[in-house]
């Protein structure tokens, strides 16, 4: 049975910092016939994207990808679902739900919020970070995760700073701009 937490103590920072991926759900608000829209639930990797910056605060690093759901649909409506599964042999699924945030390079929190990933110092990302989400946590919740298999990380990939390494500042922003100005269900997201 799982369990309500009041806050993200040390064991649950220590049990998200052990985790080499990480799950985020968004939905658009549906329309009164519960059309409207599609859920998206995006995998997270590389381990240094992810930061608990409070008892119920956390963020991590949106980089560059092929869609922009999360950020349009927490433009919409704010609502977030991070999850954490473990894969080794503690069993366990952590779930937070709460609120996000959106922000962009250069807006006034951005260098503030940039300094909890060490991705984004000098350059170590080739430039693939497009936004940083932050999110106010209202719910903390761990199930179980017995039907979770258990696996081994090989190793992360880095195809997608590879891929931004090659681009220049004006040819990720033009990529940006073809592919994240809005969502698949046309909400605004990179406008």
């Amino acid at each position: 049975m799982g369990k309500l937490y009041p806050e993200l103590d040390e064991r649950l920072r220590k049990f998200i910092a052990r985790q080499s991926v990480f799950f985020v759900a968004t939905a658009p608000n549906q329309g009164g016939q519960g059309d409207g829209g599609h859920v998206n639930l995006s995998p997270k990797g590389y381990q240094d994207t992810f930061a608990v910056l409070g008892q119920r605060s956390v963020a991590y690093l949106d980089l560059t990808g092929s869609g922009a759901e999360t950020i349009a649909h927490l433009r919409q409506n704010g609502q977030i679902t991070i999850m954490f599964c473990s894969f080794d042999h503690t069993a366990k699924v952590l779930r937070l739900y709460g609120i996000g945030e959106v922000v962009l390079p250069g807006e006034p929190r951005w260098e503030q919020l940039a300094a909890h990933f060490p991705r984004t110092a000098g350059g170590a990302s080739g430039g693939s970070e497009r936004s940083i989400i932050v999110v106010d946590v209202h719910r903390i919740a761990d199930s179980c995760g017995y039907a979770v298999p258990v696996m081994e990380l090989k190793e992360e990939r880095d195809v997608l700073d590879k891929w931004a390494e090659k681009k220049s500042a004006a040819e990720l922003a033009a990529y940006r701009a073809d592919k994240n100005a809005v969502s698949i269900d046309g909400l605004p997201a990179l406008t």
